[in-house]
């Protein structure tokens, strides 16, 4: 593991490389693996770890808006397949015996709440019905949860649904459809619900770093989260498939431990020679995933928040690049 990373190839290679058990996990994937929104933010690495942890053939579908992301892809031995799922027939897709499902419409959610609807909703349960003997791990959000007190240890796998706004709305509605077809047809399906991955260009500790050198507030409403490695979120995601079934099995994909932002912030700023500015006042609920049944089944992330506030810090402290997509992780309005 390096002690710092300095470049985006660098910063691939940590995150695609695989574990013992993540290889041991893929070698019992006797079939094609299909990826289906393999351009997103956490698709590629994806992609790339399940093909060096020795996956048969893995294929990626996605828009691909941007064309250099699929040559790349291929040159690191993934099919691709350029795809909307909203609009493309779904039956001209592959099949494939094992299907990764990460498509979904979070940013600029607010103002386009139909395309929202459609893609965390209405598509769920397309892909369900054309992948029926598939086993499917489907990533939803942990937004779906309600506002958890901190002293808590956030919300676990049964614990209270209160999604607030249309995104979370529509994210829970996307599990309901995929949760009836899935009892339907005997479909196998694992609903992850993903909370708060991060890595060096995005993230809340991404975040957080760079409002910290552009001596910007850091707003404290929301004022406890979890964290958890990308590359760390990858792994467990390629180990899910033996917990697929029908009725679903829901599990919490994010870190164990509820983490302060103030001090996190307080964290990566002595590491950056900066001292944090904050505005607003720390609120007794937050958005909190309590990762117990994960850590139980699979083990600790690899990745300890300490690290993470290293590599970070140092990564802003050189420039390094960013990829623009704000968290949003203080909006306590449900609004993306």
């Amino acid at each position: 593991m390096p002690d710092l990373i300095a470049t985006e190839e660098a910063l691939l290679d940590q995150m695609t490389t695989p574990s013992e058990e993540v290889t041991g996990a893929v070698s019992e994937l006797d079939g094609d693996i299909l990826i289906l929104g393999v351009g997103g933010k956490m698709g590629p690495s994806l992609a790339g770890l399940l093909v060096r942890a020795g996956a048969r053939n893995v294929i990626g579908v996605s828009r691909f808006s941007d064309p250099h992301l699929k040559s790349d892809l291929e040159q690191k031995g993934i099919s691709t397949i350029q795809a909307d799922l909203l609009d493309d027939e779904l039956s001209r897709l592959p099949d494939a015996p094992y299907v990764l499902f990460l498509a979904g419409f979070k940013f600029g959610a607010t103002g386009n709440e139909s395309i929202t609807w459609a893609m965390n909703t209405w598509l769920p349960g397309r892909i369900l019905q054309r992948y029926a003997k598939a086993s499917v791990v489907y990533v939803s959000s942990g937004n779906v949860y309600s506002y958890t007190s901190a002293s808590t240890g956030g919300a676990t796998e049964h614990g209270a649904l209160g999604p607030i706004g249309e995104y979370a709305q529509s994210r829970l509605g996307g599990e309901r459809v995929a949760e009836y077809i899935s009892h339907q047809q005997g479909t196998p399906l694992v609903i992850a619900r993903l909370f708060y991955a991060t890595e060096l260009r995005y993230g809340i500790l991404h975040d957080i770093a760079w409002k910290i050198a552009l001596d910007e507030p850091i707003d404290l409403n929301m004022g406890y989260v979890n964290q958890i490695w990308q590359g760390d979120a990858n792994a467990y995601l390629t180990r899910l498939f033996p917990l697929c079934s029908s009725p679903v099995t829901v599990i919490n994909l994010t870190g164990p431990d509820v983490l302060s932002v103030r001090e996190l912030a307080q964290l990566l700023g002595e590491r950056m020679g900066k001292s944090p500015v904050f505005s607003g006042e720390e609120q007794e609920s937050a958005l909190l995933g309590d990762a117990r049944r994960l850590v139980d089944r699979f083990g600790s992330p690899e990745i300890s928040v300490a690290q993470m506030i290293d590599w970070v810090s140092h990564w802003v402290g050189i420039n390094g690049r960013s990829l623009g997509k704000p968290t949003k992780y203080e909006s306590r309005s449900g609004k993306f």
